[in-house]
């Protein structure tokens, strides 16, 4: 029991250590919220969006004090294809664009290659793959980037190399391996990748760990009840038996009193009687 103790202190230890880590590197990641942007839309901008609206996409500005904009198409009824992302060329306030669960694919990506002020790309279950990503390279603002279900792979995170201020990357069920992540964080230290498949492969050791241990524990505890109870059962058992022996012996021990008197008022039963014969005889 001590040791599996001591194996439970130390995996939560190692635990807590790594929800620490994880918290230092998120308020890392934080994005910095400027006081107050203004944007002078040109014509230009204006018949872009247009253009998107009409297409079905949003376009909303990014708070009352920053006027900078904000596209998204994953809530647009339909198919959005590479088509949709055309207008996007001529719009330069940009900062964040969504295009989750589109049609959107690599070709597509080249329409938004110039958004140098994009901060935050949504790219998760797209048609995109290690080529599309190669439009990204000069997104040098880029923050966050969501590549969950896509086709990427370790080729393509490399070339977000590139991207200094990127501070995420998902890569939930991409073709991204524990190496790639590796050579992409000693490029790119201060880039956050989530899921970090090497700390969660940690993390299902230390849950395997600790479910051992619990199973471990569990046993002990179940044999350890299972003995008390069969020696609680073997006691009562003994109990019951000897009670039973103690009532059949006084029992026995009452006949054996019982008959011993009954023969000795019969004895003097006899006595008498002969006393009786022997005055009547005088």
């Amino acid at each position: 029991m001590t040791r599996n103790f001591a194996i439970s202190a130390f995996v939560v230890g190692i635990v807590a250590i790594g929800n620490v880590v994880a918290q230092d590197k998120a308020k890392e990641a934080a994005p910095a919220v400027p006081a107050k942007v203004e944007v002078t839309l040109t014509p230009e901008n204006k018949a872009a969006i247009e253009a998107i609206k009409k297409l079905g996409g949003a376009v909303l500005e990014v708070a009352q004090t920053d006027k900078r904009l904000d596209v998204a198409y994953h809530l647009t009824s339909g198919k959005v294809t590479d088509d949709f992302l055309v207008p996007l060329k001529n719009l330069q306030p940009v900062v964040s664009l969504n295009l989750r669960d589109t049609e959107i694919t690599d070709a597509g990506l080249a329409n938004i290659a110039g958004l140098k002020g994009l901060m935050r790309l949504h790219l998760e279950k797209t048609k995109i793959t290690d080529a599309g990503l190669a439009h990204l390279k000069g997104l040098e603002n880029l923050e966050y980037l969501n590549l969950y279900g896509t086709e990427v792979t370790d080729a393509g995170l490399a070339q977000l190399e590139a991207l200094k201020k990127l501070k995420r990357v998902y890569t939930w069920q991409t073709k991204v391996t524990t190496e790639g992540q590796k050579k992409f964080q000693a490029a790119m230290p201060g880039t956050l990748i989530i899921p970090d498949i090497a700390l969660e492969a940690k993390k299902e050791a230390e849950a395997k760990a600790r479910a051992e241990v619990a199973a471990a524990e569990a046993k002990v505890k179940a044999e350890a009840d299972a003995k008390a109870k069969a020696e609680a059962e073997a006691k009562k058992k003994a109990d019951e038996e000897a009670k039973k022996k103690a009532e059949e012996d006084k029992k026995k021990a009452d006949e054996e009193k019982k008959k011993a008197d009954e023969a000795k008022k019969k004895e003097e039963d006899k006595k008498k009687d002969e006393k009786k014969e022997e005055k009547k005889d005088k």
